[in-house]
């Protein structure tokens, strides 16, 4: 095998990798899988557009497979489990609404959202708009007490819900 043909085997191998652990994170975080699958997605384009080499790119994909490493690490530097991370990373999603919460606030928001959803019905409440609605309600109640930046609360409440979707479908499984 050439060196040419050794280095693209290990950038397919890589990228395969990559993907999968981006496809596992989709089940639990989609703040996470999101930043990750657009880094890969432009970090391909980049590759087949031969803005960077195969060497470049084996690099970056290597970035790319410990920042993921290390995101899936960041919640529990704070102290909390998966679910309650991908909540945090919900809320947190927005800079200056980071910027303005405490990381402890956010914390204690992320393990109440957590708790909220986990005491839903058991039922498909992606289909009904009454159990949606309530939701809706208790996390823009949640996000006020805490004193979340009004002006980013919406776009905080839709990621919320979101996530909330992606938990429940995931643990009922």
């Amino acid at each position: 095998m050439t060196a040419p043909e050794q280095k693209n085997l290990a950038l397919e191998t890589l990228r395969k990798l990559l993907n999968d652990q981006i496809r596992i994170t989709e089940r639990t975080n989609l703040v996470q899988s999101k930043k990750f699958r657009e880094a890969l997605e432009d970090a391909m384009l980049r590759y087949t557009n031969k803005a960077i080499s195969t060497a470049e790119m084996i690099t970056r994909l290597i970035d790319l497979a410990k920042h993921l490493r290390d995101a899936q690490r960041h919640g529990e530097e704070l102290g909390l489990n998966r679910e309650e991370t991908a909540f945090y990373d919900a809320l947190a999603e927005n800079e200056s609404a980071r910027e303005a919460m405490q990381r402890d606030s956010l914390r204690l928001m992320a393990r109440e959202l957590t708790e909220m959803v986990k005491n839903m019905p058991k039922l498909d409440w992606t289909q009904r708009e009454s159990v949606r609605a309530s939701l809706r309600r208790n996390v823009r109640r949640l996000l006020a007490k805490y004193g979340y930046p009004p002006d980013l609360a919406e776009g905080a409440t839709q990621l919320v819900l979101r996530q909330a979707e992606v938990s429940t479908e995931n643990s009922e499984q």
